[in-house]
């Protein structure tokens, strides 16, 4: 598998990347050449009938397995595989260059953010529909009031401490999981950074957002997430990684 190298690799080493997959044969050899070099690709195989998990294998990726479909249960499976410090999440369609996520790591590294989000910026025509792009900011305007956080994107690709993520205990399994992760944090007052990222035209059909139905389940399921009750804030004194 091909890697990116970095100037600094004692401060960028030892980092997992999850990739959920449904069906991305396509995509998986860009993907998979633009991960860091000393990182561990987490392609998390979400029923795919393509040949994705053996592509993925044969590139040089760690293939996990969940067979409960949902975005949110392919990320979950993934974080619960890592075993580095720090996780990373990049969505497996071609759309995010993984090697994107290097400052992300190390700002978590160096404890200026605990939570690095990208807000994506579309590149090409086709990157990103209309209605999706409607929807995310809709959700991201009742993501800002709910948390006080001047985000202006849910998008994919994040970075966060392997160990943190779970104690937040995510439990939605659906397209909810990214915006249950940034409320938790929030609510347990974690640093929430944000920083443009090229989006690119997918490879092959969105499975979420390629179509107005798909936009409509996805904002569905956020909404029950924003809904949430506010957590609990952390106890005085105790330290938020």
């Amino acid at each position: 598998m091909k890697t990116v190298t970095t100037s600094s690799p004692s401060s960028t080493t030892g980092v997992d990347v999850v990739l959920p997959c449904l069906d991305e044969a396509e995509a998986l050899p860009w993907v998979l050449e633009r991960i860091p070099a000393g990182w561990t690709a987490l392609v998390v195989d979400n029923g795919s009938t393509d040949g994705s998990a053996e592509i993925a294998r044969s590139l040089g990726a760690t293939v996990v397995h969940e067979p409960r479909r949902g975005f949110g249960a392919a990320c979950h499976a993934g974080l619960t595989a890592a075993t580095a410090d720090i996780v990373c999440f990049c969505d497996c369609d071609a759309s995010l260059d993984p090697a994107l996520l290097l400052p992300f790591v190390q700002e978590v590294s160096a404890g200026e953010a605990e939570l690095v989000l990208g807000r994506r910026r579309a590149h090409g025509r086709g990157a990103w529909p209309a209605h999706a792009r409607a929807g995310n900011l809709a959700l991201s305007w009742l993501l800002r009031r709910r948390t006080g956080l001047r985000l202006h994107d849910l998008g994919p690709l994040r970075a966060a401490r392997r160990e943190a993520l779970l104690a937040l205990g995510l439990d939605d399994r659906r397209s909810g999981y990214p915006l249950q992760m940034v409320m938790r944090a929030a609510d347990a007052g974690w640093r929430v950074t944000e920083h443009d990222v090229p989006y690119l035209p997918r490879t092959g059909a969105s499975k979420v957002t390629g179509t107005w139905r798909g936009t409509w389940q996805a904002v569905r399921d956020m909404s029950r997430v924003l809904a949430e009750p506010r957590a609990a804030a952390p106890e005085p004194g105790r330290a938020v990684r």
